[in-house]
């Protein structure tokens, strides 16, 4: 690698790490991914997503690419495996679970990630690491070393990173196993179903999920706990366990793949020691209790990315980056608790079967049932900010807006200013933010000056032009465009926008349409500023009036943008006709 520094490795290539260098690199990044597995894994432990977790595929525009190869199940919440209708309005725009294999979660994952740039090796196991105050040199199986500013250890419940760090891991050993695989099952259907129901009446650790072509998805519990976990059980020990269980093994043959997992439950005491961080199930297992584990790391990620590309890109505040432990810490620990809890309420013996059963009638309450299924999906999380408003340090669901959906802005990854007051400012922040108002116009200018988009939320009397103050008669070089404060391009999907600034009340900020949850400090647009004079009309397709503003550089009474209408943000028609009478007022 010679004297190459990475900025991010990332040790895992399973969904928390793909999600965490697919975050990064929306800020411009460069992370590597190191999986010590050549191919991707077979095996299908986790099958679905929740509303948490939709949530943030939708913020980065990956939704659809999920929606059409999962299944939406829109009711059914449970805790312990007790099954509630869901409460009515839930807070979200998304009340439903998406049933998806992991395998399929990894592959759209490691689509988006080497879309956006990111570089994925496989068969590279990490074996041993260093850091200094300069950075991570990461040792891999085969003797090569790595360089980095940052490592992020993605590496699952028996990560290697944790272990070389010395973090410790407390919790609790598992003191029950499951088998989980993937076979032909040879009886009728039928009487798979109706064995399956009789047995889960006193015994929930156990199914068969039908997958199609006489292949099934079983689950029944182990004889007892192994000692070594890393051995897979065999087709004989599921015939055993299925026929202790069942009374049959349901002619079980040709296994897919055969696995093990016990209810461990631990929780690494810190989340980053100096330059090396840990995220998903390399800072937390537990029991698969509600379908949390691979949500939380994927949320983990999603917290983590934008604070570890601050840190590298040197404008995040102090304490940012450990904000990622004191905010996801907490948030694992209640996951902790909840699954243990769920445990405690699978038991079969007496006084939990008691407690289970007045479980199930506080969930008829709605604030009960509601409470918990805020919690299974991840959309109850609230971060400790101290003492506010009782949204303070919620997410914010999907709303729509006049510039269109809350999460469709949110695709680059960048911060989000919401203003319906036209007053705040993101001034210093503007790099890494775009605002969006309650009140806004789109215009353009023109191509032989820059061909820049502008929006306008302040006086209509006098506009402002680009944020370079380009050259009459040419483009602004790359070069340039860097000096005025605008991005070049990172090789990743731009908004239909493309380079477009925020302006207010006379003042000008420059800055890429690529949003995130927040922002961060940041630089002013350049003082030089092109004056424009702003003319109104109706847009002959819709008849909304609207705004439009000529560049001063180029004069001329086409030389503005055609004819946008100020409802939809877009060209609804190029033919116009001047209307300077109190339309202006009125599509205020």
């Amino acid at each position: 690698m010679g004297g190459f520094m990475i900025d991010v490795i990332v040790a895992g290539g399973g969904p928390t790490g793909l999600m965490l260098a697919g975050e990064l690199r929306l800020h411009g990044v460069h992370a590597l991914v190191l999986e010590k597995e050549t191919e991707p894994t077979a095996y299908v432990r986790a099958l679905g997503l929740h509303m948490r977790s939709i949530e943030v595929l939708d913020q980065r525009g990956l939704l659809e690419r999920f929606l059409a190869l999962g299944q939406q199940y829109p009711n059914g919440g449970f805790f312990a495996g007790i099954t509630k209708p869901w409460p009515d309005r839930l807070d979200t725009a998304h009340p439903y679970m998406l049933g998806i294999p992991q395998t399929t979660t990894e592959r759209l994952l490691t689509e988006h990630a080497t879309e956006v740039g990111v570089e994925i090796r496989r068969g590279c196991e990490l074996v041993g690491l260093s850091q200094d105050e300069h950075g991570v040199t990461v040792e891999l199986a085969d003797g090569t070393r790595v360089r980095s500013r940052y490592l992020v250890g993605c590496d699952g419940g028996r990560s290697t990173v944790r272990k070389l760090l010395g973090v410790g891991f407390p919790g609790e050993p598992a003191k029950v196993e499951t088998l989980l695989g993937e076979m032909e099952l040879t009886e009728d259907p039928a009487t798979v179903a109706a064995v399956v129901t009789e047995v889960r009446k006193t015994q929930l650790r156990f199914g068969a999920i039908p997958l199609g072509d006489g292949v099934y998805r079983v689950v029944v519990p182990a004889e007892g706990v192994a000692e070594d976990r890393t051995v897979p059980p065999t087709l004989k020990e599921f015939k055993q366990q299925l026929r202790a269980y069942a009374g049959t093994d349901f002619g079980v043959r040709s296994p897919r793949w055969l696995s093990r997992f016990g209810d461990a439950t631990r929780l690494a005491e810190h989340y980053r020691t100096g330059r090396v961080l840990l995220a998903g199930d390399a800072a937390h297992i537990h029991p698969p209790t509600g379908g949390q584990g691979l949500n939380l790391g994927i949320q983990d990620s999603f917290n983590l990315g934008w604070k570890l590309a601050a840190e590298v890109g040197g404008w995040a505040p102090e304490g940012l980056l450990d904000s990622y432990h004191t905010e996801r810490h907490p948030v694992a620990a209640d996951v902790l608790d909840n699954t243990r809890a769920q445990m405690e309420l699978l038991s079969l013996e007496p006084g939990p079967r008691s407690v289970r059963r007045l479980v199930s009638e506080l969930m008829d309450f709605e604030e009960v049932n509601r409470y918990l299924i805020e919690k299974i999906t991840g959309i109850g999380v609230r971060y400790d900010f101290g003492e506010g408003h009782e949204l303070l340090g919620r997410r914010l669901r999907d709303v729509q807006l006049k510039r269109g959906r809350l999460y469709e802005l949110m695709h680059g990854g960048r911060g989000l200013l919401l203003d319906q007051t036209g007053r705040l400012s993101v001034a210093g922040w503007a790099d890494r933010s775009i605002t969006s108002s309650t009140s806004v116009r789109n215009w353009t200018c023109p191509r032989c000056c820059c061909g820049r988009t502008v929006t306008w939320r302040g006086s209509v009397e006098i506009s402002r032009g680009c944020s370079a103050g380009c050259p009459s008669g040419s483009a602004l070089p790359p070069a340039e465009r860097a000096a005025a404060g605008a991005r070049p391009p990172t090789g990743r999907p731009r908004s239909r926008y493309g380079n477009e600034a925020v302006e207010r009340g006379g003042s000008l900020v420059p800055g890429d349409l690529e949003p995130a949850v927040r922002a961060g400090p940041a630089r002013r647009a350049p003082a030089a500023m092109v004056a424009a004079a702003v003319s109104s009309g109706r847009c002959t397709s819709c008849r909304r009036s609207y705004r439009v503003s000529r560049c001063a550089r180029r004069p001329g009474p086409r030389s503005a943008a055609a004819g946008w209408c100020s409802s939809s943000g877009r060209g609804c028609s190029p033919n116009w006709r001047k209307d300077r009478t109190a339309s202006s007022r009125r599509s205020r």
